[in-house]
């Protein structure tokens, strides 16, 4: 039987496409409280059914594949731009590669033109002609009108003809933006990129015995099973310190451990490596809402990916990227021979009085604490806890060395002391506690 939860998903998405939805109508109309309803309506958002826009709400999209996620469609520039359709809407499911400010002569402009390309022009009907010739769909800026034999040559090509009330500069921002937001978040590793599924999962059943254990154990070479009941949903996990010892008649549901720590698919890798570095998990499963077992993610899995991601390129820049990107390693190094490291304070780093921003300041003693243990211990970590002492104010166009130190280090966790100086007057003071992902 589907949950609630289960339940208001399968509502939402049977909604039309550009419906509005709300907490409250969803508690109303399904008869659930509202914080049943919220926290459907935020996993909705999570999978792609739903996306909250700013004075708008909460709207009923398409949903699209992860893989796709890259891409961006004439339809959701449209949502974007909160624009209209004028002709061509059999084509806004098209893909849009690049765009194009029609800011030139005609002739001029047509090598820049190619298929799937958008054109961001005002009333120039010679120029929104030419685009729809070439392959490329046609954004009208500044609420203008176009003329009907456009329209009906859109609606034959199948390229979409789309109108906004905004200037050229504002929608060409709203839609580089968008491009860059949609690589950031396919930038972002779910577990669902990486977990083994349950085809391929071992899982032992609530009234198997520990001789099915044994059995399981030595075809797998493996120790930690989930354990599951008749309905495939998760009642614990069993390992090998769990039988040890025990009478082999002994069934699963009297020695295995109950309630166990579960992922689900729409988790980040990066929040898994840190549940399994801080309890020492090897596995957990991955679960549905109601706890039906889908399959399974691995300690070795979690490592792998999080050093994978570490080693991609840089597609898009989140602000994190931006202000780590500032922070500069110097030549020498310290006595103690800990890397150094330099920084400027540039206007989009300080706050509303012309000081550095406590945020900015916290982001680059996280930057410098990653790549402090990458450089000296070939390490990559996760930060835990930061006690970031803001000592004196630092000015706008302020140079400031970093110097850290690691003060100590084991097996899981490490502890660092950053300090930050300006004309060599020390400013700011950090203890850094990080955990430490395994080499791999």
């Amino acid at each position: 039987m589907a949950t609630k939860h289960d339940q208001i998903l399968k509502y939402i998405e049977g909604l039309p496409i550009g419906d509005r939805i709300s907490v409250r109508s969803i508690a109303k109309n399904l008869g659930v409280s509202e914080g049943t309803a919220y926290r459907a309506i935020k996993d909705a958002e999570n999978i792609g059914l739903v996306s909250t826009i700013q004075r708008v709400g909460t709207i009923r999209i398409e949903r699209k594949l992860k893989k796709h996620i890259e891409k961006l469609t004439f339809g959701e520039v449209v949502r974007i731009i909160e624009g209209d359709v004028l002709g061509g809407s059999a084509g806004l499911d098209k893909v849009l590669n690049k765009f194009v400010i029609g800011a030139m002569t005609e002739k001029a402009m047509t090598r820049y033109i190619t298929p799937g390309s958008l054109m961001i022009v005002g009333n120039r009907q010679g120029v929104q002609k030419l685009a729809l010739e070439n392959g490329a769909a046609v954004l009208i800026t500044g609420g203008f009108d176009t003329e009907v034999e456009i329209a009906e040559l859109a609606d034959e090509l199948d390229m979409p003809v789309l109108r906004t009330t905004y200037d050229t500069f504002t929608v060409a921002t709203m839609i580089n933006r968008a491009l860059s937001d949609q690589l950031i978040k396919k930038d972002i590793m779910l577990v669902s990129d990486i977990y083994t599924t349950l085809e391929k999962t071992n899982y032992l059943f609530s009234t198997n015995t520990i001789a099915d254990y044994q059995k399981l154990s030595e075809k797998t070479h493996h120790s930690r099973f989930p354990v599951v009941n008749k309905s495939l949903r998760l009642v614990g996990i069993v390992t090998a310190k769990d039988v040890l010892g025990k009478t082999e008649t002994l069934t699963m549901d009297k020695v295995m451990t109950k309630d166990p720590i579960v992922v689900k698919k729409m988790m980040s890798v990066a929040s898994v490596s840190h549940q399994m570095i801080w309890d020492g998990l090897e596995v957990m499963p991955v679960v549905e809402d109601d706890l039906s077992l889908v399959g399974f993610v691995s300690r070795q899995d979690v490592m792998k990916a999080m050093q994978l991601v570490q080693r991609q390129p840089q597609i898009a820049d989140t602000i994190s990227d931006q202000i780590s990107g500032e922070v500069m390693p110097v030549e020498e190094v310290s006595k103690a021979g800990e890397p150094q490291f330099k920084f400027s304070v540039t206007p989009q780093m300080v706050n509303s009085v012309g000081t550095i921003s406590f945020g900015v300041l916290s982001e680059i003693i996280s930057n410098v604490t990653q790549r402090t243990m990458i450089t000296n211990q070939r390490r990559n970590v996760l930060i835990e806890q930061m006690s970031l002492h803001y000592l004196r104010l630092i000015q706008l166009e302020s140079e400031l060395d970093i110097r850290p130190r690691v003060l100590e280090i084991g097996r899981r966790s490490a502890k660092l002391d950053i300090e930050v100086y300006l004309e060599n007057a020390l400013v700011a003071k950090a203890i850094v506690v990080c955990q430490v992902m395994e080499r791999t």
